[in-house]
């Protein structure tokens, strides 16, 4: 108890956030948000309350949703508790004693055995055959062996033996948590589609303003009062104030996401759509992304010749090919030999094959199942009569039967016990080394006739019997992701833990590594992190052996040459990365709870074409991203010009349009159009474009809609305004009669609704005309147009409504105008793609 007091228990520390009324407020209150409220705000200046509810309901729902997302984001930490055990079994005053991990402490003697998660960072005191899982915070795929004054670290696991070990570190003094606190230290950016965003909404509000302030200035130069001077500054401030941007991008972000979960990328922050379709560099592991993530027997060298191995996974099907029935029948020996020398074996749970123990001696079960081996005869005729386990120093373990002696381990451990052991066998392990394999040797004896209690008296004078070689066998579809990258301009580089000549060998074979490219191991980088920069920025480097903290530095190495970064990864040591990375990609299917609560992108299948897919829909959502917003903006010139025309006319020529009829254009006749381009189904070849680094409003979106749609829409607006006037008698140079005010608003009011549905057709695509797109393709947008065009006739013809909005119905020559602006707009569209077709 005095030690428990003294260091305390034994919890892994939640660094907590800011609290959850400060999140909520910072989602209702950032800069966008407060627009949306002042617009709200002037609905109510305007005495249209309903509208300035529906704009604070926008806000509202928008900012909880996104509070949610980024509330989830940020509990990685709190998932640290579910990887220390419950319970560790300790050795306290000479007696065993199972007890609560949390009340563990340094100095106790903690017995570990096969199955066990390390509940803390500890010091192996005895060791037999104890094999350790450090894959959490390596990313290493392979246990490692652990003997006497070895460091074994909290939340890992015992995969194989048995042990005793002192406790060094608890809690926040362990490895584990060191790691946690990386990840919760690093701050997430501010995506690119935030940042454009941001710049187009100040833009907008400085334009508003300004022209609004402007507006009021110009009425009391005319002699207006002061009321009526501030309604028609607010008309202006409305008109170019986006309303709709806003729930528009949310809704589009998630068309996206629910696009990509079909495609088995579940999206955690809305804004990570977007960024993925920005990526310019992929820093991807092995592991799971490139390979199964399950080891296999896929080669056999004998000394009569080699036979390959095929299979899927553990399962106990599969082909040996081999140059002549010798060498498969020497094959068969050679498994039952390797797999008499282990305890993990492949078992079969549901309708799965499983690794129970060591995945590399599960895959060697399945070989000598999938070699035909009599492994079980061979058992019950000749039973094991003692052992010796595996241990670090040796590198090699041996089972004594009553007739035999087998041993497995490191060809360089085999072989000087070995007499046959020749040049070739040694050449033959170069070879399969080189290819990326891990190589087992092993041998087979007869049982001296005088031996001892030690290893060395019964593993000498042994028959090389072959050589296995182990793989983790790449996707099938990886080197075909690897080339889509490339193809979609984003470059691509392995980054892992494994082993330097295990990561080229799977970088080769997946076609990430390219001629003249760095290959490079975690220790060899460059302490600077320009010169670090300078060198992991080359399309197929290959990085291993990389602690957390290199992957931390090179996410931000990446950043600082511009780069949009996707990093991918597994364990709690991706954590700091992930969330450093621009985008942060978490496997699902393999990964822990820490890396996925870290990352942007989780990945259900845990497949690098998984990415390739979501990077092509995160592009086709920037581009929707721009289908709406020249959408929107087009609508804004329609919606300004008559306060314009007013003010140019010295308000000889009334308005157009009020306050109230812009607010209900824009919010009850615009969104469900805007949000359906936001659905607009991508093109094939648009993961073959280059990534979207643009701006959102560039010249091809202004002068679409200031040059070319929103001035053809305008034109048509004022033509039906004037034309309902002329049929009422009036004439250029007379006094606009009031009578057909109501009546010729409403035509400009219609005149606009029906352009617009024109005009959300005409925006589908930025090179072909309306009717040559498939008209069912996007059935979103019918559906959202029909709507649209239903309230719009409510708005005229309701009487209650058209009102309050200060219009009626048209007149017939208002509405031959307003019918004209459909093909007007359309062929105004038309013309303009042919002369830029033309240009090209």
């Amino acid at each position: 108890m005095a030690r428990l007091e003294t260091y305390g228990q034994n919890r892994l520390p939640i660094v907590r956030g800011p609290g959850v009324w400060r999140q909520l407020a910072g989602q209702l209150f950032h800069f966008f948000a407060l627009l949306l409220w002042v617009a709200g705000g002037l609905a109510f200046v305007a005495g249209l309350p309903e509208l300035g509810f529906a704009i604070f309901g926008v806000i509202l729902l928008n900012g909880l949703f996104a509070f949610i997302q980024e509330h989830r984001a940020e509990r990685a930490g709190e998932r640290l508790k579910e990887i220390v055990p419950r319970r560790a079994t300790v050795i306290r005053d000479g007696q065993h004693r199972e007890i609560e991990a949390v009340d563990l402490v340094p100095g106790d003697l903690v017995v570990l055995a096969g199955g066990d998660r390390v509940s803390a960072d500890m010091t192996a005191v005895e060791a037999h055959s104890l094999r350790i899982d450090e894959s959490i915070l390596t990313g290493e795929s392979v246990a490692v062996d652990k003997g006497r004054g070895d460091v074994i670290y909290s939340g890992t696991f015992v995969v194989e033996g048995e042990g005793m070990a002192v406790i060094d570190a608890t809690a926040a003094a362990t490895r584990l948590a060191s790691v946690a606190a990386l990840t919760t230290q690093v701050r997430r950016h501010v995506t690119p589609l935030a940042r454009e965003i941001r710049r187009l909404v100040r833009t907008t509000t400085f334009i508003a303003v300004g022209v609004g302030v402007a507006f009021i200035v110009a009425s009391a130069a005319l002699g207006f009062d002061l009321q009526s001077g501030l309604v028609f500054g607010i008309g202006v401030m409305v008109a170019l104030v986006p309303e709709a941007l806003l729930p528009t991008v949310t809704l589009s972000l998630a068309i996206g996401a629910q696009r990509m979960a079909a495609h088995h990328a579940l999206i955690r922050r809305l804004e990570a759509v977007e960024t993925l379709g920005s990526t310019t560099f992929l820093c991807t592991d092995k592991t799971g992304t490139l390979t199964q993530n399950r080891m296999a027997v896929v080669e056999v060298w004998t000394p009569l010749g080699t036979a390959t191995i095929t299979g899927i996974g553990y399962e106990p099907e599969g082909e040996v090919s081999a140059p002549s029935p010798d060498v498969e029948a020497w094959v068969r020996d050679v498994a039952v030999a390797a797999r008499r020398c282990s305890t993990g074996q492949a078992v079969l749970e549901g309708s799965a094959w499983v690794a129970v123990g060591d995945p590399m001696e599960a895959a060697i079960d399945a070989f000598a199942r999938r070699a035909g081996a009599a492994v079980d005869e061979e058992m019950t005729l000749d039973p094991e009569t003692s052992r010796f386990p595996f241990d670090a120093r040796r590198r090699r373990m041996s089972v004594i039967t009553a007739k035999r002696v087998y041993v497995k381990g490191a060809p360089d451990a085999v072989f000087p016990v070995c007499v046959n052991a020749s040049q070739v066998a040694f050449r033959a392990v170069e070879a399969m080394s080189s290819r990326g394999l891990r190589v087992l040797a092993v041998a087979i004896g007869e049982v001296p006739a005088e031996s001892g209690s030690e290893a060395s008296s019964v593993e000498r004078d042994l028959e090389l019997a072959g050589l296995i070689g182990l793989e983790d066998p790449p996707r099938p579809s990886a080197a075909a992701s690897v080339a889509a990258c490339r193809a979609a301009g984003v470059r691509i580089a392995l980054v892992t833990g494994d082993h330097p000549s295990t990561a080229k060998a799977i970088a080769d074979e997946v076609g990430i590594y390219l001629p003249g490219a760095p290959v490079l191991t975690g220790r060899n980088l460059p302490d600077d992190d320009a010169l670090l920069a300078a060198l992991v920025d080359r399309d197929g480097a290959v990085i291993s052996r990389v602690t957390p903290e290199d992957k931390l530095r090179m996410a931000r190495a990446l950043r600082s040459r511009g780069h949009v970064v996707a990093m991918t990864g597994d364990g709690v040591n991706d954590g700091p990365a992930l969330r450093e990375a621009d985008i942060g990609v978490a496997m699902g299917a393999s990964g822990t709870d820490v890396a996925r609560e870290a990352a942007d992108v989780v990945l259900l299948d845990d497949d690098l074409a998984t990415i390739v897919a979501a990077i092509g829909q995160g592009r086709a959502t920037f581009i929707n991203a721009r289908r709406f917003l020249t959408y929107h903006l087009t609508d804004n010139v329609a919606e300004i010009t008559p306060f314009l025309i007013w003010a140019l006319s010295g308000n000889r020529i009334p308005l157009a349009l009020g306050v109230l009829q812009i607010l209900a254009l824009d919010l009850g006749t615009d969104t469900m159009s805007a949000t359906a381009l936001g659905a607009e189904p991508s093109h094939r070849d648009v993961s073959e474009q280059p990534p979207s680094r643009g701006r959102l409003l560039d010249r091809k979106v202004a002068f679409r809609a200031f040059g070319l749609l929103g001035p053809v829409e305008a034109a048509a607006e004022m033509a039906a305004f004037f034309a309902v006037f002329l049929a009422a008698g009036w004439r250029p140079g007379e006094t606009f009669p009031e009578s057909a005010l109501a009546s010729a608003s409403g035509a400009a009011f219609a005149t606009v609704v029906l352009a617009q549905t024109a005009n959300a057709f005409a925006c589908r695509s930025t090179t072909r005309p309306a009717w040559r797109l498939p008209f069912l393709s996007n059935k979103l947008l019918i559906g959202a147009a029909l709507v649209e065009l239903a309230i719009a006739a409510a708005f005229l013809f309701v009487p209650a409504v058209a009102e309050v909005l200060g219009h009626e119905s048209p007149s017939g020559a208002g509405w031959v105008i307003a019918l004209a602006s459909i093909p007007l707009l359309l062929g105004a569209d038309a013309v303009h793609k042919a002369l830029r077709r033309a240009e090209r």
